[in-house]
């Protein structure tokens, strides 16, 4: 099959749940004998390359626009898969499923999946909420085939578009945890000794909580962010001052070794977030055995966590206490091997592989 993806801003090392999905998904499917075709958006581009892990890499323009970037790049980006004639267009995100009914003029035949209802995000005012409320529509109604990555998305699919969608989890890498600590030594942290939470600077990850709950903290842990915003903004601006003023270390996007050593040396790792999909850090984070605590919305309790890893969403002093909690007592007997279990079964990259090529071998086969 001739696969060509649009909908991320791109692979390798671009920050980004949606790219994260695809840097470990495609490889895997080009491994299966399948071509497949990424669509980069360029301000994210830092080096020119023709090709990754087998993955054909095409570098589309995307205007630095907040608002714009997703859609003129999503644009182009159909306009060039039907030129390449491709057997499917995969499209990720609700944006960027407004051109689903484009692709299908287009006589493309089109998969969709849906990482979660993106029109809940603070960053959107009404109006972009609503465009992406039509993309979510646009995509759950008019595509060949709809994905979603978890059963809280299925169900507004179901209710919005009188339509089934396919469950395909994300996935998760596990890796043997890091020995090396140079990264830590860099910026002025011990091992055991932190605090970690990975995300981007945008309202929804509930950073700004975080940063408020450690404040009441009496504690000799260091809290350590590791992120940054995609476009400087207001909010970013102000969460940047109010970390400096909590002795909140910031790393800025890291990737590779660096990050995995941030994950191997934690001793909890929070993610307060008001809105996800199913989240990639949450995973990549019980896959070093961490204990987690996370917020209580529909995505994070999917995962289905004892009840002593879930705060309150949006209740600082729920967050500082679970805080204090976790840092002053041990995880429960058997939790490492029950997480790994569980992450085996169900976020297993090679099984995920499979579950997408099937969609695509059941369209095209549909269609013949």
């Amino acid at each position: 099959m001739k696969i060509f993806v649009t909908g991320t801003r791109g692979v390798p090392e671009i920050p980004g749940g949606v790219e994260r999905h695809c840097e470990q998904l495609y490889p895997i499917i080009v491994k299966n004998g399948h071509e497949v075709f990424i669509s980069r958006r360029t301000p994210y581009v830092d080096r020119k390359e023709d090709e990754w892990k087998g993955i054909k890499l095409i570098d589309v323009y995307a205007p630095t626009s907040k608002a714009l970037e997703a859609i003129v790049h999503t644009f182009l980006s159909v306009i060039k898969a039907r030129l390449l004639n491709v057997d499917i267009v995969h499209i990720h995100a609700v944006g960027p499923a407004l051109l689903v009914p484009l692709a299908r003029m287009l006589s493309l035949k089109v998969v969709f999946t849906n990482h979660g209802p993106d029109y809940d995000r603070q960053k959107w005012g009404w109006l972009p909420s609503q465009i992406l409320r039509l993309g979510e529509y646009f995509g759950g109604k008019f595509s060949d085939k709809n994905i979603v990555i978890s059963e809280v998305i299925r169900q507004i699919i179901l209710t919005r578009c009188k339509r089934d969608s396919e469950i395909i989890y994300n996935g998760v890498e596990i890796k043997n945890p890091s020995v090396n600590t140079s990264y830590l030594e860099t910026i002025g942290v011990k091992a055991r000794k932190y605090l970690l939470a990975v995300a981007r600077f945008v309202p929804e990850k509930g950073l700004h909580d975080l940063i408020s709950a450690y404040a009441e903290l009496d504690t000799d842990f260091d809290l350590v962010i590791a992120g940054d915003a995609d476009h400087e903004d207001d909010y970013s601006l102000s969460l940047k001052k109010l970390a400096s003023q909590h002795r909140v270390k910031l790393t800025g996007y890291i990737t590779g070794d660096d990050l995995h050593q941030m994950y191997s040396h934690a001793a909890l790792f929070v993610l307060p977030s008001y809105h996800e999909g199913l989240p990639i850090a949450l995973l990549e984070a019980l896959s070093y055995g961490l204990d987690v605590l996370v917020s209580d919305i529909p995505a994070n309790l999917e995962v289905s966590l004892e009840n002593n890893h879930y705060f309150e969403c949006g209740n600082i002093l729920d967050l500082s206490n679970s805080i204090n909690l976790h840092l002053a007592s041990t995880v429960e007997s058997g939790y490492a091997d029950n997480i790994m279990q569980t992450l085996s079964e169900k976020y297993d990259w090679e099984h995920i592989a499979g579950q997408t090529i099937d969609v695509y071998s059941e369209l095209l086969k549909a269609k013949t």
